[in-house]
């Protein structure tokens, strides 16, 4: 049972690595042909070339759009728990579907120092769009620092997995 178990870990591991790179091997056969295989080349061969291709990743997290805004212009949110202000800063971001960094200057004095030597001061929030900053929360200016930046007007939607409900019988 035990080597059992440790032959498909094994199996699975040796099964992984191999669906993530491929190998390619070139060479010229006896006739001087180049055979491109994913086999190794046979021992009498001498001159033996060894490629890696790494697999394709394609990333669904954010739109285009969105991972060019964020490349360009990052967004940072100096904010707390300082009520109302701080949580219409957060649920904006949230429902623009902005990527951002959260600094508590409140919890970290680390954020507080930063936030202080950017600002000279250390009221929240405090946004910086790039190197663009807005103090204080208003939600025009904010729409219109990341329109500038080309982050989208809206989060992308999110694909749901539960089906729609029934249509109603018809009545006859």
């Amino acid at each position: 049972m035990k080597s059992g178990l440790i032959l498909m870990a094994v199996w699975l591991a040796a099964a992984s690595t191999s669906l993530g790179a491929a190998q390619l091997y070139q060479w010229k056969d006896a006739q001087g042909r180049m055979v491109y295989s994913d086999q190794p080349a046979p021992p009498n061969i001498k001159h033996v070339e060894q490629k890696s291709f790494k697999g394709n990743l394609i990333e669904t997290g954010e739109s285009y759009a969105t991972r060019s805004a964020r490349e360009k212009y990052p967004v940072t949110l100096y904010a707390n728990a300082c009520g109302a202000p701080c949580d219409q800063a957060r649920q904006l971001l949230s429902e623009r579907g902005v990527p951002f960094s959260g600094k508590d200057p409140q919890a970290s004095p680390e954020a507080q120092a930063e936030l202080k030597k950017l600002t000279g001061q250390t009221r929240v929030p405090v946004l910086f769009v790039g190197s663009e900053r807005i103090d204080g929360f208003e939600s025009g200016q904010w729409h219109a620092a990341l329109d500038r930046a080309g982050y989208p007007k809206s989060a992308k939607p999110v694909a749901t997995t539960a089906e729609a409900p029934a249509a109603p019988p018809a009545v006859k």
